[in-house]
């Protein structure tokens, strides 16, 4: 039965190739789920594991013709592509999260222990520069930014509150962030 379900997948990409939207519908009707299921107890969060799903569906709407049936079976081949493209969502979303983190480091720089004026100017002068480099980034992404870090709202929670989609809320927090860092670090 394995043989017969496998050579009717590996037929399914054959028509994706050929750019049938109905046997795309079958495949993600059968391995939707448990490609959902991969996704999310890698990335846990639903948001992420939704993309990833749909990432790697049109992944295979374009690439469905590399599909090659002697190196693997048609649902390894894409259980193999979910886990990739989670393991790299995971990736960079570290990475954002590092990034959010240095730069909210270099911005919340205590003078409490200071003593000294020009250790207090220098410090003065560097938190003017965090918000002058926050004041160029377009309106969306300091927003965004502002909300996540002020307010220290989840991207959920500002999509909510914003009404604006969660992997947008993601796309400017992620850019905003890259901007900053490159605008701070021409500055230091």
């Amino acid at each position: 039965m394995t043989g017969k379900k496998s050579s009717d997948e590996s037929l399914l990409l054959v028509q994706i190739a050929r750019k049938d939207q109905t046997a795309l519908a079958k495949l993600y009707d059968r391995y939707g789920r448990p490609s959902y299921a991969l996704a999310y107890k890698i990335l846990g969060s639903v948001e992420e594991a939704e993309e990833v799903v749909l990432d790697v569906f049109s992944q295979i709407w374009q690439k469905a013709a590399t599909y090659d049936p002697s190196r693997s079976r048609a649902d390894t081949w894409l259980f193999m592509l979910t886990r990739s493209r989670s393991l790299d969502r995971l990736r960079v979303l570290q990475r954002t999260v590092r990034a959010a983190q240095a730069c909210m480091e270099d911005a919340k720089i205590s003078t409490d222990d200071i003593a000294e004026p020009m250790e207090d100017a220098m410090i003065e002068e560097r938190s003017e520069q965090v918000k002058a480099a926050l004041e160029t980034l377009p309106a969306e992404q300091r927003i965004a930014l502002e909300l996540a870090y002020y307010q220290g709202l989840t991207c959920a929670a500002i999509a909510a509150k914003t009404g604006i989609p969660t992997g947008t809320i993601k796309t400017r927090i992620r850019l905003g962030i890259s901007k900053l860092r490159q605008a701070l670090s021409e500055q230091f």
